[in-house]
């Protein structure tokens, strides 16, 4: 009798799970494809909005800027500052070719000095650039027009929003296993053990093909803005020498440098069209 009781729980547990899971999720397209073809429809929560991503975005973007300020890390090099600024100006229109609305976007720009090779750009716009990625990769216009077309990209793609929902669907799945678990046979997971095996099962695969995409539109937004495609190549081969010794690419949120370099020869043969396109009349205002 005890054990009946006990199954009849597991079943009403998962479908409340599952229940609860499908009525907060939709499937989006949030950007058209472009040249390079990404039209991977996306799962999204809908219990978190685009608005409400971008307002969050502006607030903590803002505490990073005035942090950065108060560190006196803030725009530190005018002549860095006038770079990023003026890849920025040539990328952002650009952005329509994928999503219209993104060209409205409150976009800023702005260099953070720290040895770290980072650069990010949050939902709505707000990017940022670290003095280490330009200065210890002593990176070409071109190579800063991949990384920073790159990280647009994930803004575009809403995948800040994407991840977000997988793993709230994640954290849904794990609690109900966790919870199956201890029924049947008395053993309680640790929470932690349980959280990292499901992130490396579930959520890092998706993760890595989230940067692919950020890789394809990536190097259209360059080629259109009138820089080489081709500098990703040589930006990626940079990256692979700064971070030799890396975890294996089936535990890394980041595709391994050889099948980076792979996939990249490809798009970049289908956007260099419109690289000479952009070099001869002008990058699209």
């Amino acid at each position: 009798m005890k054990l009946a009781s006990k199954r009849w729980w597991l079943p009403a547990l998962a479908m409340l799970a599952a229940a609860v899971m499908l009525a907060a999720c939709q499937t989006v397209q949030t950007t058209q494809g472009g040249e390079v073809g990404v039209d991977r429809k996306q799962t999204m929560t809908s219990l978190v909005t685009s608005e409400q991503i971008e307002r969050q975005a502006a607030q903590e973007y803002a505490q990073v800027l005035a942090q950065a300020q108060k560190k006196g890390v803030l725009n530190q090099n005018p002549q860095q500052v006038q770079r990023v600024r003026a890849v920025a100006a040539r990328l952002v229109p650009q952005v329509a070719v994928f999503r219209k609305d993104a060209v409205n976007w409150k976009w800023e720009a702005n260099v953070l000095t720290s040895k770290d090779i980072n650069a990010w750009c949050m939902p709505g716009g707000k990017i940022a650039v670290y003095t280490g990625l330009i200065e210890r990769l002593k990176l070409s216009d071109d190579e800063l027009a991949a990384v920073m077309g790159h990280e647009i990209a994930h803004a575009l793609r809403e995948h800040a929003r994407e991840r977000m929902g997988r793993q709230m669907a994640t954290e849904t799945a794990t609690v109900v296993g966790a919870v199956a678990l201890e029924i049947f046979t008395g053993v309680r997971l640790d929470p932690q053990v349980a959280g990292a095996f499901s992130t490396a099962m579930f959520v890092l695969p998706n993760s890595r093909e989230n940067e692919q995409e950020a890789d394809f539109i990536g190097v259209e937004l360059a080629a259109r803005g009138g820089y080489d495609p081709r500098a990703a190549i040589t930006l990626w081969q940079k990256m692979g020498q700064a971070s030799a010794g890396g975890p294996p690419e089936w535990l890394s949120t980041h595709p391994s440098n050889e099948t980076r370099l792979r996939e990249l020869q490809t798009y970049v043969q289908k956007v260099t069209p419109l690289y000479e396109k952009a070099r001869t009349s002008g990058p699209a205002k």
